[in-house]
């Protein structure tokens, strides 16, 4: 369980990775579409039609790829005075209890995500987003937009597995030394 355990950190340490730098590119660019929309709405009083819907986009794509990393590090509110209080091993059950709910929730939101993505809903088009073809400009699929939160519950649904297999092994086997994963630290990141 321990080389499950090692697999997944690998994996998931560079997976995560380049979904951090994809989150930071697509918060620039949301940010340039908002400032372009607040320009031409008050600048120019003529306001575009896609800034907002590509915003929105963007967001999506940004929570989608990012959560993981901050489920990953503890980054997610959570009220751990129990399990803080409890001893060791009952606190450690109680912590795989949680994660094999949140297992059961990431399963079902798979599904509900693959039925966006594929469904009667990921057959519209954008309003107002397009992209280059051969022929042209084409309008973009919504599911392009709803693939974001396939993408990110199942990059959640794996980093829990990676939770589970840890505290599986923080559990039977104290003492091994596993892979460090970053914790969030709030204070660091200017929060009071």
């Amino acid at each position: 369980m321990t080389g499950i355990a090692r697999l997944l950190a690998a994996v998931h340490g560079p997976v995560l990775a380049v979904g951090r730098w994809v989150g930071i590119l697509a918060m620039a660019l949301m940010v340039v579409a908002i400032l372009v929309q607040v320009f031409w709405r008050y600048g120019l009083d003529n306001p575009l039609p896609w800034p907002e819907e590509a915003a929105r986009f963007l967001m999506l794509w940004m929570t989608g790829v990012v959560a993981p990393t901050a489920w990953r590090r503890g980054g997610f509110v959570a009220i751990d005075t129990i399990q803080l209080a409890l001893p060791r091993v009952a606190g450690g059950v109680l912590t795989l209890v949680l994660l094999a709910l949140a297992f059961l929730v990431l399963l079902v939101s798979v599904r509900i995500g693959w039925a966006e993505v594929t469904g009667f809903s990921g057959r519209f088009k954008s309003s107002s987003l397009y992209y280059p073809t051969l022929e042209g400009w084409a309008k973009m699929p919504r599911s392009w937009m709803m693939a974001s939160l396939l993408v990110g519950v199942a990059l959640l649904l794996s980093v829990t597995v990676e939770l589970i297999v840890r505290q599986l092994v923080l559990l039977l086997r104290p003492d091994t030394a596993l892979p460090e994963i970053a914790q969030a630290d709030p204070l660091a990141a200017g929060a009071e």
